[in-house]
């Protein structure tokens, strides 16, 4: 009889390393809490699912911040290329943006998702939807379906695959902390990733900017600059320039209750030439209107430095276009992050990913204390860690059928 393997979670690490353990003969059974899978997956390709990134490994390690020492090899063994690999062998055809990003020519994850699906049927994989994990009773794994209904399992080696809590509407709700940590495994609280954040805008601008853009503008914190786009809303700011930099703002806010930024408006007009367009005479125009047509600015941004120059009067509004100061004062909700940070901490798995303090269960993915921009580093390193966590639970089970 084929070694057994129960794999909690339908997400992109769980179907990973279920399409892994199958191909090696391994008998896969995942549990699923939702009725679909990847729903979360699904939802990011909405837009052009972004799979990975082209760049140079010694810069893509980089974007893993204080994880790359234990990502890197991770990413090495299944790298950016295997994965395209991966997803072509499904047939979807990959190419490389202008930016670098890698994307299916369907932009679309639902073709590859079904793909993929069929795949995993055709190993023999199955898939239990509606059975949320509540924790185990003796050794065996715990499920309780929508009526109620509580279900003990057992297997062979086990495989956790939760994701973190991000977006808990789509299935990751992190309740898996208190779960682990029952066991006396240690966590990282999880904290919003690639995230909004809180700003207090007057009721005035609020109302007329919220859902706005503001088109390429470089975000500067601790002499970090970010370029990119941005989005103004209810509470604050969100979009990629903010995501990129949202660990570094995060941190300065746990640290000080806060964190300062600066906006360059125009990043392609220096100090100088918009002083210089700036001198002509106003006539009869608003200094909105002056704004808009000599400095070139949006509606959106021209709103941006009023707000400012409302709360500071006399600041020069030149200075302003380029370096307009912003307070952040919170994150805004880990619901609607994009990614989470925080986990189980690399120190509680061994190097087959597999819990030093529950023998036989391993885990993967966003469940792990590590985070990235987005930009295709996300999906990467999910894959990547539900690699290695198959090939420990190989050894592991072979370990064991030769004793």
């Amino acid at each position: 009889m084929p070694k057994t393997v129960a794999i909690v979670g339908a997400g992109p690490a769980g179907l990973m390393a279920a399409e892994k353990l199958s191909a090696a003969g391994l008998q896969v059974t995942i549990y699923e809490g939702m009725h679909t899978a990847a729903r979360k997956f699904l939802m990011a390709g909405r837009g052009g699912l972004n799979l990975t990134h082209s760049e140079p490994f010694e810069l893509f390690v980089t974007r893993y911040r204080e994880a790359q020492v234990m990502l890197a090899p991770l990413i090495t063994e299944f790298s950016p290329l295997d994965l395209r690999a991966w997803c072509e062998a499904l047939g979807q055809e990959t190419y490389v943006g202008t930016s670098g990003r890698v994307f299916p020519r369907a932009m679309k994850a639902s073709p590859l998702l079904r793909a993929w699906l069929i795949r995993l049927q055709q190993q023999g994989v199955t898939i239990n939807y509606g059975q949320r994990w509540i924790g185990w009773r003796d050794d065996a794994l715990l499920f309780r379906d929508q009526a109620g209904v509580e279900t003990s399992i057992n297997a062979d080696a086990i495989l956790l695959a939760l994701g973190g809590a991000s977006w808990p509407r789509l299935g990751a709700d992190g309740s898996w902390q208190k779960i682990l940590a029952a066991r006396g495994v240690d966590i990282v609280p999880l904290r919003p990733a690639n995230c909004g954040f809180v700003i207090p805008w007057s009721p005035i601008f609020r109302e007329k900017y919220a859902g706005q853009p503001l088109k390429t503008i470089i975000l500067t914190s601790q002499g970090q600059d970010f370029q990119g786009e941005s989005i103004i809303t209810k509470q604050g700011m969100e979009g990629g320039v903010v995501y990129a930099a949202s660990a570094l703002l995060r941190e300065q806010i746990e640290k000080q209750g806060k964190a300062q930024i600066t906006i360059d408006l125009k990043p392609d007009l220096s100090v100088e030439q918009l002083r210089q367009r700036l001198q002509k005479a106003r006539g009869r125009d608003s200094l909105s209107n002056h704004l808009r047509k000599v400095a070139g600015l949006s509606p959106m941004a021209v709103g941006l430095v009023q707000e400012i120059l409302h709360q500071k009067r006399g600041l020069d509004p030149v200075l302003m276009i380029k370096a307009l100061p912003l307070v952040l004062t919170a994150t805004a909700g880990l619901e609607r992050a994009i990614s989470s940070a925080g986990g189980v901490p690399f120190s509680e798995i061994n190097s087959s990913f597999m819990l030093k303090r529950i023998p036989g269960v391993f885990v993967a993915g966003e469940m792990l204390d590590w985070e990235a921009p987005t930009g295709g580093y996300l999906l990467q390193a999910t894959f990547s860690t539900a690699v290695r966590a198959a090939s420990g639970i190989q050894v592991f089970l072979n370990a064991g059928s030769r004793t």
